[in-house]
């Protein structure tokens, strides 16, 4: 089996352990019987459960943000900003990134630490890579914005759901059309005041 095949059946295996048995049944043992390994080769993999969520979550921020190759720097603003954060069509396979959520602003005990660092750097990291595609485009003259670190996060805002939206609301992570429909608004609105 590939590394990637590996990796493939273990994160399916974790989705299908936590809609089983939740999050605090969700161990490497529970992971590895799923997947038809044993402990051993996925601790191969994964040094520890935590290891495991950053890594699936990881693979679920790239389903949001699409980090820009350099062929992708020469096109315009909006065909930047549409490449780095239009929403997946993909439905989640499974509650489990909603509940890492829930637990991580909770400040609960069966999320460590690192997972909670992981989600803090995810949202640093994309509205870093957003702020460095508006500071690209008031370069070129694309866009008048003072403040593009304030920009990032407010477009960041515009087309995603909030926090709040997702935790009291799951529809608002997996309806397609309401997904598209506040992208293409925010970002339409976006643009429209930092367009010179």
């Amino acid at each position: 089996m590939s590394p990637a095949d590996r990796l493939e059946r273990i994160f399916e295996a974790l989705d299908l352990v936590f809609d089983r048995c939740g999050l605090s049944g969700t161990t490497m043992s529970a992971i590895a019987a799923e997947a038809g390994m044993s402990k051993r080769t996925l601790y191969s993999v994964f040094s520890d459960r935590d290891a495991l969520f950053a890594a699936y979550l990881e693979r679920i921020r790239s389903e949001f943000v699409h980090e820009l190759g350099e062929e992708d720097h020469a096109l315009p603003l909006e065909s930047r900003l549409r490449r780095l954060l239009a929403p997946s069509s993909r439905p989640r396979p499974s509650g489990l990134p909603l509940a890492v959520l829930r637990v991580a602003l909770a400040g609960g005990e069966d999320l460590s630490e690192a997972a909670r660092t992981c989600l803090s750097g995810f949202v640093l990291r994309d509205r870093s890579l957003i702020k460095e595609e508006l500071d690209r485009g008031v370069r070129r003259g694309e866009a008048h914005i003072q403040d593009t670190a304030q920009a990032a996060a407010i477009l960041e805002a515009m087309v995603r759901p909030s926090i709040g939206d997702i935790l009291l609301n799951q529809s608002e992570i997996t309806c397609e059309p309401a997904k598209r429909d506040r992208f293409e608004s925010g970002l339409a609105i976006f643009l429209s005041a930092v367009s010179r």
